[in-house]
C-alpha cells in the first residue's frame, strides 16, 4: 500500500503541475473559457466575468502549487483536502458541461490537449478516485526534504509561478498550441484536403401514418413512405474533417477580403477583438509601428469585432493611419492573446505574432520607396476633415425615415445629429473645411499620393468639389498634380466638366448628366464630341461615352449628341 500511495502521489502530484502549468502559459486564454463557463447559457453568473482573468490565475496557480505541495508532502492534511475540494468543483463543472453539452472544451489542458466534454468528466472521475484513496491514506505519504526545507519548495513555487504569469500576460504565451502559431499559413490551414473525411449525418424523417407518427432514419435519402410528412431532424454522427481554421473572414460592407490579403506579400494586421477593452497605452506604439510600415511600403489593415461607431471613435482620437475590418471576436482572440495584438504575414504565413509591448520587436524591411515620404500630420488632418465632408451626406440621401435613423446610429451619431436641417448643418462644415482646405493648397500646394497615400489624396479634391465657386481658382493645379499621378485624372476631368456645365459651357469629357421630368436622363453637350472618347480614354476612362450613356440611361439607349441651343428645349 506504501509503493501503491507513493506511485498515487508523484502521478497526481505531476498531473496537476502539468495542467497548471499549461494554462499559467497562457492565462488570458484560461479566462476566456472561465467567462464561456460564467455565462447566462452555462452558469448563468456573468457577474463574474470581470473577475475572470484574475481568477484564471489564482487558480492555475494554486493548482500548480497543490501539485508540488503533493508530490513532497508539505501540510498533508490541508493540501489534501483544497485538493479534494477542488476536483470535486472541476468534476461537477465537467459533468454539468458535459450532460447539457454546454461548452465543448473544458480547458483543463489548454489548446495543448482538447478534450471532449465527456473525457474531461473521465478524467476527473478517475483523478476523484485517485484523490479519495489518497485522502483515506495519508498516513503512507511521507514528507520529503526538512519543514524549511519543504517550506523554501512551495515559496519558491509561488514566486515562479508568479513570475511566470506576469511575464505571459506582458508578452505572449511562451508556448503557442493554436492554430495561429508562428510559421503557420492561414489559407493552408483553412483548406480541406480532397481525400479528408466527410461529416456523415442522421436525417429523422417524422411521417403521419394513418393517425400514428413514424420516424425513418436514413443518411440523406428521401425514404420511401406512404405517410404524410411532418417534418424531418438531423444528427451528427461523425463531424468528419475539420480544418484547423474555419471560421476566418476579413469583411467590410458585406464582402470578404481574407483571400486579397491572405494572398498579399508584406502585411501588417493590428488585431483588437474589443475596442472598449483594449489597453489605451498600446495605441500609441502602434502608431508608431504602424506609420513606419505604411513608410516602407507595407500594407496596413485592423482586425476587431467591434462596431463602425466604436472604430471610427477610436481612429479619430488616436489618428491612426490604417482601416479596419470586421472578424469574428472568437477568431481574434485565439489569434493572439493580446489586445491589440501584432502579426506580420507574408502571403497568409505568420512570420511574428507580438503583445503590443513587443511592437518594437516587429522586424520591418523597406518594401517600397512609394510611401517613404508621407506627412502623417498633414494626413490626419485630412483624414478629420473627410469624415466630416461626409457627416451628412449618406443621410441626405436616404429619404426614408427609419432607414435615415439607422443608418445614422450605425454611423454612430446622436438624435441631435441626424436631425433638423442635415443641409444647412452640412453646408457649415464644408465651409469649415473649406477654410483648412484653401490653407493646405495655397500654402504647400496639392497634398497627393506621395504626400498622405491613398485615398487620403481624393480628401482636398472632394472639399473643393463640394465648394464648386472655388473649382476655377484650383483646377490648374488639380491638373498638374494629376500629371504627376498625385491623383486620378478621371477626378479632375469630371470635376472641370461639372464647372463648365456650371458655367452653362460644353463639358470636354462627357460625364456629366442632368434629368429632366418631361425628357429623363441626357448627357450634357459635349466640346467637339467626335474626339470625346479619345480625350475619356487618355484621362483614364475605361468606358465610351455611348457604354457610359448606357449605363446612366438603360442598355437599349442611343447616345444623342445635344448642343447648348437644345438644352433651352428640354
Amino acid at each position: 500500500m506504501k509503493k501503491l500511495i507513493g506511485v498515487i502521489r508523484i502521478f497526481v502530484g505531476i498531473l496537476f503541475i502539468i495542467s497548471g502549468f499549461i494554462k499559467l502559459n497562457d492565462p488570458v486564454g484560461f479566462s476566456f473559457k472561465l467567462q464561456e463557463y460564467f455565462s447566462p447559457d452555462v452558469l448563468n453568473i456573468e457577474f463574474m466575468s470581470p473577475f475572470a482573468l484574475g481568477l484564471a490565475i489564482i487558480l492555475v496557480i494554486v493548482e500548480l502549487v497543490l501539485g508540488v505541495a503533493l508530490i513532497i508532502g508539505y501540510y498533508k492534511k490541508a493540501t489534501m483536502w483544497l485538493l479534494l475540494l477542488m476536483i470535486l468543483f472541476f468534476t461537477f463543472l465537467t459533468f454539468y458541461s458535459a450532460y447539457f453539452n454546454k461548452v465543448t472544451d473544458c480547458g483543463c489542458f489548454g489548446d495543448a490537449l482538447p478534450l471532449t466534454p465527456w473525457q474531461s468528466f473521465s478524467k476527473d472521475v478517475v483523478l476523484l478516485i485517485l484523490i479519495l484513496i489518497l485522502f483515506f491514506n495519508l498516513k503512507y505519504i511521507q514528507p520529503f526534504f526538512s519543514n524549511f526545507g519543504r517550506s523554501i519548495v512551495i515559496f519558491a513555487t509561488f514566486i515562479g509561478c508568479l513570475s511566470f504569469g506576469y511575464y505571459v500576460l506582458m508578452h505572449l504565451p511562451v508556448f503557442d498550441f493554436r492554430a495561429y502559431k508562428v510559421g503557420v499559413n492561414i489559407k493552408e490551414g483553412m483548406t480541406v484536403p480532397e481525400d479528408a473525411e466527410k461529416a456523415i449525418f442522421n436525417y429523422n424523417w417524422k411521417f403521419d401514418i394513418n393517425g400514428t407518427e413514424k420516424i425513418i432514419t436514413t443518411q440523406g435519402e428521401y425514404p420511401a413512405s406512404e405517410g404524410t410528412f411532418i417534418e424531418v431532424d438531423t444528427e451528427v454522427v461523425s463531424q468528419g474533417y475539420v480544418p484547423p481554421i474555419h471560421d476566418f473572414t476579413i469583411e467590410r460592407d458585406g464582402e470578404d477580403y481574407a483571400e486579397e490579403f491572405l494572398s498579399a506579400p508584406n502585411v501588417i494586421v493590428v488585431i483588437a477583438y474589443d475596442l472598449n477593452k483594449t489597453e489605451w497605452n498600446g495605441w500609441l506604439v502602434i502608431k508608431k509601428l504602424t506609420n513606419e510600415a505604411i513608410k516602407k511600403g507595407y500594407t496596413v489593415i485592423g482586425l476587431t469585432s467591434s462596431g463602425e461607431a466604436e472604430v471610427n471613435d477610436l481612429l479619430e482620437k488616436q489618428n491612426l493611419n490604417f482601416e479596419f475590418y470586421f472578424t469574428d471576436a472568437t477568431v481574434l482572440k485565439t489569434i493572439v492573446r493580446s489586445n491589440p495584438g501584432i502579426l506580420k504575414l507574408n502571403k497568409g504565413t505568420i512570420l511574428q505574432k507580438k503583445h503590443w509591448n513587443d511592437a518594437e520587436e516587429i522586424e520591418l524591411q523597406t518594401i517600397s520607396l512609394t510611401n517613404a515620404d508621407i506627412d502623417f500630420d498633414l494626413k490626419n488632418r485630412l483624414d478629420s476633415i473627410a469624415k466630416y465632408d461626409q457627416l451628412y451626406r449618406p443621410l441626405l440621401q436616404e429619404t426614408d425615415l427609419e432607414k435615415r435613423e439607422a443608418l445614422a446610429q450605425k454611423l454612430g451619431l446622436t438624435k441631435e445629429d441626424y436631425s433638423g436641417d442635415l443641409w444647412k448643418k452640412q453646408r457649415l462644415l464644408d465651409t469649415s473645411n473649406l477654410k483648412v482646405v484653401k490653407n493646405i493648397l495655397d500654402n504647400y500646394g496639392y497634398p497627393g499620393k506621395s504626400i498622405v497615400g491613398e485615398p487620403t489624396n481624393l480628401i482636398a479634391i472632394d472639399v473643393i468639389e463640394h465648394n464648386p465657386i472655388h473649382i476655377d481658382q484650383y483646377l490648374d493645379l488639380f491638373k498638374e498634380a494629376a500629371a504627376k499621378g498625385e491623383l486620378p485624372m478621371t477626378r479632375v476631368a469630371a470635376l472641370e466638366d461639372k464647372y463648365l456645365m456650371q458655367q452653362h459651357k460644353e463639358q470636354i469629357y462627357g460625364t456629366q448628366a442632368q434629368i429632366t421630368a418631361t425628357n429623363g436622363f441626357f448627357i450634357w453637350p459635349i466640346k467637339e464630341p467626335e474626339g470625346v472618347n479619345g480625350r475619356r480614354a487618355d484621362a483614364g476612362f475605361d468606358r465610351t461615352i455611348e457604354e457610359y450613356a448606357a449605363e446612366l440611361m438603360g442598355e437599349k439607349t442611343t447616345y444623342k449628341v445635344l448642343k447648348l441651343s437644345d438644352i433651352k428645349t428640354l
